[in-house]
This record gives structure tokens, C-alpha cells and sequence, in this order.
């Protein structure tokens, strides 16, 4: 059985509003090395168990990937930042 650090799960976040997530067997080294590449095109294609879905890139405003990137670095990225919700903002410490 693979370990959990050989899965990698994307959350992709559609303009109209809609959320849905996926788990691909690799780890996140693995999907680090290949989201340029990812990045720069038009249209995904996940190949499940039961069904083909294909993503169109135009249509996602967000993409969340389980675990972080670590590696990543350069201009436009940004380390240690934190998320800041309705309970955290404004608390002190």
C-alpha cells in the first residue's frame, strides 16, 4: 500500500463558484517538478477509475495542493504566510 507522502491532493476552485478536489499518486516533489508545465496549459485531463473529467484552466481561479509546496521559491512566492480568517484577524499574540 502507498504511503500518504506518495499523494498529492489538488483543490481546484472554479469562477462560478464551485470546489472540487482530487488526489493524484505522486508526491509532491513529483507534482512541484511538472506545475509549470501544468500551469501553461489550456486543459487538464484526470483520468479516474470510472470517468474521464477534463478541467479547462481559463475556468479556475484558485488551485489549493495538500501538502505545500516547500520547495518552491523566487520572486512572487511567499514563505511562512498565514492564512487569516473571521477568528484569527484582529486577535492578539
Amino acid at each position: 500500500m502507498p504511503s500518504p507522502d506518495s499523494f498529492t491532493e489538488v483543490t481546484f476552485h472554479y469562477i462560478n463558484g464551485e470546489t472540487e478536489s482530487f488526489e493524484f499518486p505522486v508526491t509532491p516533489e513529483a507534482f512541484q517538478e511538472q506545475l509549470p508545465v501544468l500551469l501553461s496549459q489550456p486543459c487538464w485531463t484526470l483520468n479516474l477509475f470510472d470517468q474521464t473529467v477534463l478541467i479547462f484552466t481559463a475556468q479556475v481561479i484558485k488551485v489549493e495542493v495538500k501538502p505545500p509546496l516547500t520547495e518552491l521559491q523566487g520572486q512572487g512566492i511567499f514563505t511562512d504566510a498565514q492564512r487569516v480568517t473571521a477568528l484569527t484577524r484582529g486577535a492578539k499574540v
